[in-house]
């Protein structure tokens, strides 16, 4: 028994769409898709994402930000969907809405233990613009202690999505010149040091690849970026322990040239058996 979870920001669930998403999908072996910065109304997702597929998202208040969705494929939905949940409990700002929905999967490996799948699409922050890195704290902290509830309930969970945060210097291309640079704070790194150590998930893409730079997940558009893979690991799938130990494989599917690309992130694609 296996189970294929992916994850994207799709940088524009329309633009994708139109750029070449739907061949992706129908190629990718995964069994539930998380995808952030989907800026679109709910009504329009689960057409752009196509039949094979039942969606759930979260709409930001905010007019053409944020969003996020889970897709999880039409075969498996009245087995597996226990229930949905939106938003991150605790924030209930407009700045936080868009960014995060929850899916519960009956007990996916046959071991007695329910699966929560997470679409997280964090705030990218400025340090130009001090009130972004405060919401970005603050969904940080309150993210904490709502995970270490999941995670004490006894399931596994698992954290996807965009983090807008390079863990460590094989996490980014350039780490010398963004050390000042949102992304890649000291204080940012902290959360993701706590998570991977005292809140007891484990980073399941680091742990599969091993020791060494990227593999990138995300590319600026500006200059060579892509061409010369001057990219940044910002697409996570962080698991509980149990679950993280049954990952068989990870890859990013990045696209073969700048021009067949459908979003500026590839997607993170991991196995669990």
């Amino acid at each position: 028994m296996t189970f294929t979870l992916a994850t994207i920001n799709v940088n524009g669930i329309r633009a994708a769409a139109r750029k070449g998403m739907g061949d992706w999908l129908a190629s990718t072996p995964a069994d539930v898709v998380t995808l952030q910065e989907v800026r679109a109304p709910e009504e329009l997702v689960p057409g752009l994402i196509g039949e094979d597929w039942s969606t759930a998202s979260e709409v930001s208040r905010l007019k053409g930000r944020a969003g996020v969705s889970i897709a999880v494929r039409s075969a498996r939905q009245d087995a597996d969907v226990e229930g949905v949940r939106h938003g991150l409990p605790g924030l209930e700002d407009d700045a936080h809405t868009g960014r995060w929905i929850e899916v519960d999967l009956a007990d996916p490996f046959g071991d007695g233990h329910d699966l929560t799948v997470i679409s997280c699409y964090m705030h990218s922050g400025n340090t130009e613009k001090p009130q972004t890195m405060v919401d970005k704290y603050a969904f940080l902290d309150t993210m904490m202690v709502h995970l270490e509830q999941l995670r004490s309930d006894g399931r596994h969970v698992v954290l996807t999505g965009d983090i807008n945060i390079a863990h460590t210097e094989w996490d980014i291309k350039n780490w010398k010149g963004n050390r000042k640079t949102a992304g890649f704070l000291p204080e940012e790194r902290a959360y993701l040091d706590r998570l991977t150590t005292d809140a007891g998930f484990i980073d399941v893409h680091r742990a599969v690849h091993g020791d060494g730079p990227g593999p990138y997940t995300w590319w600026s558009q500006r200059g060579k970026a892509f061409d010369n893979d001057s990219g940044w690991r910002i697409d996570y799938q962080l698991a509980t322990e149990d679950l993280a130990a049954r990952a068989t494989s990870a890859q990013v599917d990045r696209a073969p040239s700048y021009d067949t690309r459908w979003s500026d992130h590839a997607p993170l694609v991991i196995t669990y058996s």
